[in-house]
């Protein structure tokens, strides 16, 4: 090592060179090791890497590269989870092609990916976009579609009028389509489902095996899978009909004041058939949303049907109304409202004037207080609730269900919150579902040697909703089945399900099925997950939900396809921003354009200063992102690697600062320069510092394992402090050694440059260093001395000094003495290599 500096922006390109060339990274299916499948979510090809990108990729790489020098066989696999809108709005707003787009931004970012020196193994890349990969998906669809596990129903979706075309919730702003600005309609249409309902129980179960998950994830997939025990019961109608409704709180049966039904109820629709208002409203309701997060904060409307519905204890009548809050598709469609402890409830009966009861109480003292602004779904005892009072809420629950199956009008039921997957998209860039409509054979699947089903590349963009539905050509097909001219099937498959088996796919690529099952079973299930908490419920759970499915169809062995996941916090930065003088709206600028100092901050085009925002996510839209090409090219890749892994614990977010960059800048440099004094020749024994490398090492392992980056990063600046400190010997020139392998993972391409100077070969193929057992116990300790309780003095000794010898090295210390000042010593307290106290 001649350099008297490290020189990244030629190591890097070096080292990363040499790995590709020696294929270091690449799964062998035949290795006889052990295995270990460290996956992190894949990537959307947005066109490029982010930060946050960065520190999850940076995680997973640094466990993948410890657990190769562990001797495993390891999986570290890259792809693209590469359909979905923003390449079809790409393709509106730019004239582009769809597939153009994607593939261009993953050529982008997979130079990005490989510029960080990622240990990946690029032969299994996968892009969900390419035929090689949904052709196989088709094939699993039909196998699903022919085991009943895929059916086509009619369903409400969100319509919008001018673009024609489905559009998902989060697309749909104050009513309005997202970009045609059309009022949204709820429409009816034929949807394709997968039957994920039929594992509610399982997937529910399952999540009580999932030991290494977040806690909170699994609380949140429990509570989206929703599963409930309350009263089926029906109301008598005052027009004679019956009308049946589903509560988890029977309970408070007492305290309902009125009946809701959704407007696509069959009551509802008779209503509004011989009522034009009636009918205005159902109109009204479907321009809301479709889910009930979405309801659960839009303002509560209703229509007075005239019909009453008969209580069953009371008697008395309650109004029933249409109401927007009501989803067809939870429950049976209509509702018992108990206004005074369901908030939704609350809002709709303080707006129509209408009775709010109290039927749980903290205490029977409470059962006429009144309410506040908000409804009250705590836990108590029932009051003004009859033959209930005084009971708690699970006991009446169960006499409310007790009654109503002896006298007939109602029984316990379990429901779940958890719904059908509805996985059809009136939209291009997806995956074509492989069927085909003919009108004399009906559903039919396309035979499995005519896959993949694969899109036309002739689309056009220019006129709304969706290319394949008004292709002149790709539809039209004979019937697989009759031979008679029929249609393909326009929709496209729910992104989700591309990346929810795309993990079988990365262990297993043969060219005629989806996988080899018995590939499958050696690599399954994934060791390590790591990816965003935004990913906790929907890909998760439909992940969980598609395993499953494939060993319900014998297809694999698993149900289960993550062992452990980790969810990584956000890389946040702090905005700068001044205000329009015209509408006084922030105008926001890039870390790039301003300088920072501890005075604040300046606009470097004009040295007027900015003010410094709070420390939020990174935002394109508030400017303070970084570019990882920016930061690499300045000050290279293990710089950046190395401060993703420190300060924060990784499960928290980690604030972005140039000072800090700047920092593991000059750590790369001062790592450099030590191990430039390794010294093989070099004689002589130093038990400190070998004691100190050994037991960095050990910890260090456990840190990674456990995924605790930001702990093993400061035994490693400590254990150089140490080193760096040590006079010239043998076991500072192994302490060196053994500290150039530990950042292996962490800062390979340093690593790389420092080992092949030792004549070692790749860093990335050595072992992790071996630890000296009689090392890592500690033959020394640091024994405190204190005086009346105060702290005095310390002793150095070997560990498991006797008390007698503590006693006489404590009172023989000069310090101790001074304290006593000579008073009386009338008990010593000695805990063994830890503590003596002179009580005086």
């Amino acid at each position: 090592m001649t350099a008297d500096r490290f020189d990244p922006a030629t190591s890097d390109i070096r080292w990363q060179k040499a790995w590709d060339d020696a294929q270091t990274f690449r799964a062998d299916d035949a290795s006889p090791r052990p295995r270990s499948y460290v996956l992190e979510m894949f990537p959307y090809p947005s066109g490029r890497i982010h930060i946050g990108h960065v520190r999850n990729y940076t995680m997973g790489d640094v466990l993948a590269r410890y657990k190769r020098m562990k001797g495993f066989e390891v999986l570290h696999p890259m792809g693209w989870d590469a359909f979905g809108m923003p390449a079809e709005n790409a393709a509106m707003e730019k004239g582009v092609h769809p597939g153009g787009w994607t593939r261009d931004n993953i050529a982008n970012m997979k130079a990005q990916l490989k510029r960080l020196g990622f240990a990946l193994d690029w032969s299994r890349e996968i892009a969900t976009c390419e035929p090689e990969y949904y052709g196989h998906e088709q094939s699993l669809f039909i196998d699903l579609y022919q085991a009943g596990l895929v059916y086509r129903k009619e369903s409400a979706v969100n319509w919008d009028p001018i673009d024609h075309t489905v559009l998902a919730n989060e697309q749909v702003i104050d009513g309005r389509g997202w970009r045609s600005g059309a009022l949204v309609e709820k429409r009816k249409l034929n949807q394709w489902f997968l039957k994920i309902t039929q594992f509610a129980d399982d997937l529910l179960n399952g999540l009580g095996t999932l030991d290494k998950w977040p806690e909170k994830v699994r609380l949140m997939q429990e509570n989206w899978i929703g599963k409930s025990q309350g009263l089926q019961f029906r109301f008598a109608l005052s027009n004679g009909e019956t009308l049946e409704v589903y509560t988890t709180r029977p309970d408070t049966i007492f305290g309902a004041s009125f009946v809701a039904v959704a407007a696509e109820h069959p009551i509802a629709q008779a209503v509004a058939a011989a009522n034009p208002a009636a009918a205005e409203f159902i109109a009204l309701c479907r321009q809301g949303g479709t889910t009930a997060a979405e309801l659960e904060t839009a303002e509560k409307l209703g229509y007075a049907t005239g019909i009453t519905a008969r209580h069953p204890f009371t008697g008395e009548d309650l109004p029933v109304y249409i109401a927007n809050f009501v989803l067809m598709d939870y429950g049976t469609g209509a509702i018992m409202a108990v206004p005074g402890h369901d908030q939704r409830d609350f809002d709709f009966a303080s707006k129509y004037d209408l009775p709010i009861l109290r039927v749980v109480a903290a205490h029977a003292e409470d059962a006429d207080r009144p309410f506040g602004a908000e409804a009250e779904a705590g836990d108590g005892i029932l009051v003004n609730s009859s033959f209930l009072d005084g009971l708690p809420v699970a006991q009446a629950k169960a006499e409310v269900i007790a009654r109503a199956q002896a006298e007939g009008w109602g029984e316990g039921k379990t429901v779940w919150r958890l719904r059908d997957w509805g996985v059809s998209r009136q939209r291009y860039w997806g995956t074509p579902i492989p069927f085909v409509h003919c009108e004399i054979c009906g559903v039919v699947p396309v035979p499995k040697k005519q896959l993949p089903v694969t899109l036309p590349d002739d689309v056009d963009f220019s006129v709304p909703g969706n290319p394949l539905d008004r292709h002149p050509t790709w539809k039209h097909v004979d019937c697989p089945q009759c031979g008679h001219a029929a249609r393909r099937e326009t929709d496209t498959l729910d992104t989700f399900v591309d990346s929810s088996w795309y993990f079988l796919r990365f262990a297993s690529q043969p060219t005629d099925a989806p996988f080899d099952p018995a590939v499958i079973a050696q690599w399954l299930p994934v060791e390590q997950y790591i990816g965003g908490i935004e990913h906790a419920i929907l890909h998760l759970l439909y992940a969980r939900f598609w395993t499953r499915a494939l060993a319900h169809i014998g297809k694999i062995d698993i149900t289960e396809p993550f062992a452990s996941l980790f969810t990584q916090g956000m890389v946040t930065h702090e905005t700068y921003e001044r205000r329009n003088p015209e509408n006084g709206q922030p105008i926001f600028f890039s870390p790039t354009e301003v300088e920072r100092s501890s005075d604040g901050a300046v606009l470097r085009a004009d040295g007027a200063p900015v003010e410094i925002g709070r420390v939020i996510k990174m935002s394109k839209s508030k400017k303070n992102v970084v570019d990882p090409d920016e930061i690499v090219a300045r000050y290279g890749a293990d710089a950046i690697r190395w401060f993703m892994l420190s300060d924060s614990p990784p499960e928290r977010d980690l604030p972005w600062s140039e000072a800090g960059i700047e920092g593991c800048a000059r750590f790369v440099q001062r790592l450099w320069r030590l191990f430039a004094q390794y010294d093989a020749t070099a004689t002589g024994e130093d038990k400190a510092v070998a004691r100190k490398a050994h037991q960095t090492v050990h910890a260090v392992a456990a840190d990674i394992e456990a995924l605790g980056f930001n702990k093993a990063v400061a035994r490693i600046y400590e254990l150089t402090g140490v080193i760096e400190k040590a006079a010239p010997s043998a076991s500072r020139s192994e302490a060196i050694r053994m500290l150039l392998q530990l950042i292996g993972p962490m800062m390979p391409h340093l690593a790389e440059e420092a080992w092949s100077a030792m004549g070692e070969g790749l860093v990335a193929d050595a072992a992790w260093p071996p630890v000296d057992p009689a090392l890592l116990v500690d033959d020394e300790v640091t024994v405190a001395v204190q005086v009346k309780g105060k702290l005095r003095d310390t002793l150095t000794v070997a560990k498991g000094t006797s008390r007698e010898d503590l006693e006489r090295l404590a009172l023989a210390s000069e310090k101790v003495q001074r304290a006593l000042d000579g008073a009386e010593i009338r008990k010593i307290i000695v805990v063994p290599d830890r503590l003596v106290n002179l009580v005086a």
